[in-house]
């Protein structure tokens, strides 16, 4: 493979980068026979894992070098290998990849096609060698200057728009998205004016009015997290916003209930009054629900507008999610209290 020059394309594909001469083992062998293709065949360059594969030659299972050669040899591969398998889809990039290290933190990775077909390996080494160090030797002191900043403008960082920024730019910069929460928390006052008589009714609401609001940004901040990250390395499709989508409700609704149980249970014991419990508890389980969906659905829809979701979906999702929340708290006070 050519050694790259100069700095790095994070948006090339990363399969350009991906070994081929690597070996695969069918998952219906045993450990004798895998070692006797290994040795028939060679194990290339440089490997790390070895790669189970059905009879379509798609990806079942990843077998770590120490178990292949410690296990005996009547030994079926699949008692040994680690079926859930981290793999890059082929039209990932470079950029993709560099996240996969840093995330999972193992030291290769396969290149699968939509069938998931393995079509490469990316290793640490390879793509340290071919990836990080650019130019020859006499060069690798200033494509290193280069590449940092390079690099960590393309993970989202921008560090170079606030390094050495003036006061006045840091301003601009970094005060549009505060406006963004400025205006959902003044919205959020504007509502909770609607409901005055039923916070005065009931005192102990306006007590666990901050309990509400944090977890509904604790749990729409982690769930758009994880959507951002997996937005890196799939395309957004309808069937892949409803698998998503029903795999981030059912844990929303597991820690809503736990959650609201937890609450309801303190100002039960606390206050002596059901009525606030129920209000509380069950506006906690039922907004970490659309906590939830909206750290879904925000950074996926301006992912689809070709929109950077790493920017704006923190602010837009946090107001979205408080304000949500507090109509949800302020109507169930309202229903049991009126």
């Amino acid at each position: 493979m050519n050694i790259a020059t100069g700095i790095p394309d994070f948006n090339a594909p990363v399969v350009n980068h991906a070994r081929k001469d690597f070996p695969f083992l069918d998952a219906d062998m045993t450990t004798g026979e895998a070692l006797e293709r290994i040795r028939r065949e060679g194990v290339g360059e440089r490997v790390i894992y070895f790669y189970a594969v059905d009879e379509q030659k798609r990806l079942v299972g990843v077998v770590p070098t120490r178990r292949l050669l410690t296990a005996s040899l009547e030994t079926p591969l699949r008692e040994i290998m680690v079926p859930r398998v981290v793999a890059i889809p082929a039209t990932a990039t470079v950029l993709d990849a560099c996240e996969f290290f840093v995330l999972y933190k193992l030291l290769a990775f396969p290149v699968v096609d939509e069938q998931r077909r393995v079509v490469g390996v990316i290793d640490a080494n390879l793509f340290a060698e071919e990836i990080l160090e650019a130019g020859d030797s006499e060069d690798r002191h200033r494509s290193a200057a280069l590449v940092s900043p390079e690099f960590f403008e393309a993970l989202g960082f921008r560090m170079e728009q606030l390094r050495g920024a003036s006061a006045w730019r840091a301003f601009r910069l970094r005060f549009p998205w505060l406006l963004v929460t400025v205006t959902g928390g003044t919205l959020s006052a504007v509502l909770a004016g609607f409901f005055e008589a039923t916070l005065a009714h009931s005192l102990v609401l306006a007590f666990f009015l901050t309990m509400v609001l944090g977890l509904n940004e604790s749990v729409s901040t982690q769930s758009m997290s994880v959507t951002i990250h997996a937005l890196r390395s799939v395309t957004v499709t309808w069937r892949w916003l409803a698998t998503a989508f029903r795999c981030e409700v059912a844990t929303a609704l597991l820690l809503g209930v736990a959650c609201g149980l937890v609450a309801g249970v303190i100002v039960c014991v606390w206050r002596k009054d059901m009525g606030a419990a129920l209000v509380i508890g069950g506006s906690i389980a039922l907004s970490l629900v659309t906590a939830c969906a909206l750290g879904l659905g925000v950074p996926s829809l301006l992912h689809r507008f070709k929109l950077d979701p790493k920017i704006a979906a923190g602010p837009v999702t946090l107001a979205l999610a408080d304000f949500v929340a507090l109509v949800i708290y302020f109507t169930a006070a309202w229903l049991v209290f009126r």
